[in-house]
């Protein structure tokens, strides 16, 4: 349900002449009171980005500007308010002035833990530049205060600049010293291990990997991870309290392993690969196309589908589709025949368990364990290469109680990394592992994970994020599926939708650059190596919704890869090691005359 919104109201204003001042026998301050206070808000103006200011959904735009240079733009979305607030050391028992310029509809300027009377002043809509202000007076043991900004739940952005906070300056003490000892410990492909000494009065530590503020954490150590193989990296490290940061530690350096071989089965990929899914069990309006005719430029061919026999039981099943339905459909063994054939040629062939219709739910270990032995079956029987997990609609979400990615606690979630570390282990590194997760999974967590702080959102809302970071070093290919999509906001904190390339572009830039979870920025998915990044689309108008033509998937492919076309949106960074395409599926493609695969063979060729 959507909250109410608030009831429009106005605030009494109450003009004063100079007599009447008089009369009350409050008195004007004298300037040598005026001279003592001070604004005490820090990086008001929004010109050094969102320093100071912790944001839920927040970033700095040039325009509009109320002065300076930036301003702050905020888009409340769902059950979040996009409230930006900064922590104040005052006086006690002292008056203070909080002021501020607002641009947008219901945007709100306020302060909290005054020791008195908590106040906020608001606009129902100001399609210009207005200025909010209120007063307060500290309590008589109050040193701290939260200024803060919002707007409404599921309205339109706003935007705030210029706020200031006048009175007399608290006791703020002394930022803590640099942090000493900063050394490296372990070292992979993907991550280095860092440990420092601690630093007297410090409550936190920031970790910066070549100049750029990675984590934040409350230690004195830490593993930087999403690291690319055979790549220098700098790293140091600054002590924070109330007061503010120190002097960035001296600088170490580590240069990550370069990747193995075989390690997790990508190796004897090609460097750029097409990914598609053969419709093994099913024809629908596509037709069936014998695995013997596949042609050669499909590099991962994902069997769809392998489907449970009940949602809870994880006993997977693969069955070939019937004559009946696919009249044209080969026998069992020319299928394993033409299986080898492709593998012969240096081609990967996948069960893919879930899609559509296969709801897999492991809420068990005894249907973890059922899993692991089905699924080895099918790939016993067939002689493939790996798995596809494309786990969609209720199969994966978080309890309410399971806040944390990095240490999931919900059964479906722990037990479909066991499943798979299993696997994983049974078969080896050349074992090839892909998931094929809905953006709803995946990008949505960057404003939600689960069912939020206060409840009431969508359980399933970034519920993929902990099975990914738990499998990444396993992990061969994540192939999301940029299609079937709603609106997704991107690092840029706008909304982005399929039809062409910005989705695509904004969709894989969150992936290889990574992302705070549900907005907190001490809570970050590390980026994928782009070896491990393939971009999902439809093959055709008829394969999904979404379907961009051609010249899009171009776009989309030169802006990641070469930084050109990118049109409106800033990529991060610029992967010419992208892996590729994955398409739903080959089946449309041949339907419509393997335009996706020709356009892929034309670009990469």
């Amino acid at each position: 349900m959507e909250r109410a919104r608030p009831l429009a109201r106005r605030p009494l204003v109450t003009l004063l002449t100079a007599a009447a001042l008089a009369a009350s026998g409050l008195t004007a301050l004298t300037s040598a009171a005026r001279a003592a206070d001070a604004d005490l808000a820090r990086n008001g103006g929004f010109e050094s980005a969102l320093d100071g200011w912790t944001c839920t959904a927040g970033t700095t735009v040039t325009s509009p500007v109320h002065s300076g240079t930036t301003a702050l733009k905020a888009t409340p979305a769902g059950a979040d308010n996009a409230r930006c607030a900064q922590t104040v050391s005052v006086k006690p028992d002292s008056q203070y002035t909080l002021s501020g310029y607002v641009q947008g509809a219901y945007v709100y300027l306020g302060a909290s833990g005054t020791g008195t009377t908590d106040v906020s002043t608001w606009a129902q809509s100001a399609p210009d530049w207005q200025q909010l202000t209120t007063t307060f007076r500290t309590g008589p043991s109050t040193t701290k205060v939260t200024i803060y900004t919002h707007g409404w739940f599921g309205t339109g952005a706003y935007h705030a600049d210029d706020i200031s906070l006048t009175g007399p300056g608290g006791e703020t003490g002394q930022p803590p010293a640099a942090p000493g000892g900063l050394k490296t410990g372990s070292v992979t492909s993907s991550s280095v291990a860092l440990s420092w000494s601690p630093v007297p009065g410090a409550t936190g530590y920031a970790v910066y990997r070549d100049g750029t503020k990675v984590s934040t954490v409350t230690g004195t150590s830490t593993t930087v991870s999403g690291l690319t193989p055979s790549t220098a990296y700098s790293f140091q490290v600054t002590a924070v309290n109330d007061a503010g940061e120190s002097a960035r530690s001296a600088t170490v350096t580590a240069t990550t392993a370069q990747r193995p071989d075989d390690g997790g089965g990508s190796s004897d990929l090609p460097a750029h690969a097409l990914v598609g899914y053969l419709h093994a069990s099913f024809a629908n309006g596509s037709g069936y196309t014998r695995m013997a005719d596949v042609p050669d430029s499909w590099d991962v061919i994902d069997l769809a589908f392998g489907e449970p026999t009940s949602v809870t039981s994880g006993d997977i099943r693969f069955e070939r589709c019937p004559v009946a339905e696919c009249p044209n459909v080969e026998s069992d063994a020319e299928f394993k025949a033409a299986i080898k054939a492709k593998q012969a040629a240096g081609k990967k062939v996948l069960i893919s368990i879930g899609g559509q219709n296969g709801q897999v739910q492991l809420t068990s270990t005894a249907a973890r364990d059922t899993f692991v032995s089905s699924v080895s079956a099918i790939i016993d029987e067939y002689g493939l290469d790996g798995l596809d997990i494309d786990f969609e609609g209720h199969s994966l979400s978080l309890n309410a109680d399971d806040t944390d990615f990095k240490n999931p606690k919900t059964p479906v979630i722990v037990n479909l990394i066991s499943a798979v570390k299993t696997l994983k282990a049974k078969y080896g590194d050349d074992f090839v592992l892909t998931m094929a997760p809905e953006t709803f999974f995946v990008q949505l967590g960057y404003q939600y994970y689960g069912t939020g702080k206060w409840g009431g959102q969508d359980p399933r809302a970034g519920a993929y994020l902990p099975v990914i970071h738990a499998l990444r070093d396993d992990l061969t290919l994540l192939h999301v599926q940029d299609y079937n999509s709603g609106p997704i906001m991107g690092l840029d904190n706008q909304y982005h939708s399929m039809g062409g390339a910005d989705f695509h572009i904004a969709m894989t830039d969150m992936l290889l650059t990574g992302f705070p979870v549900a907005g907190d920025a001490n809570n970050v998915f590390p980026p994928l190596r782009p070896d491990q990044v393939a971009i999902g689309m439809p093959a055709s108008t008829q394969a999904g919704n979404g379907h961009v033509s051609s010249a899009e998937v171009n776009k989309a492919l030169n802006c990641l890869t070469k930084k050109t076309d990118c049109g409106s949106y800033a990529t991060h960074g610029t992967w010419p090691d992208l892996r590729g395409l994955m398409t739903w599926s080959i089946n449309w493609d041949r339907y419509s005359n393997w335009e996706f695969q020709k356009n892929f063979d034309a670009y990469f060729g």
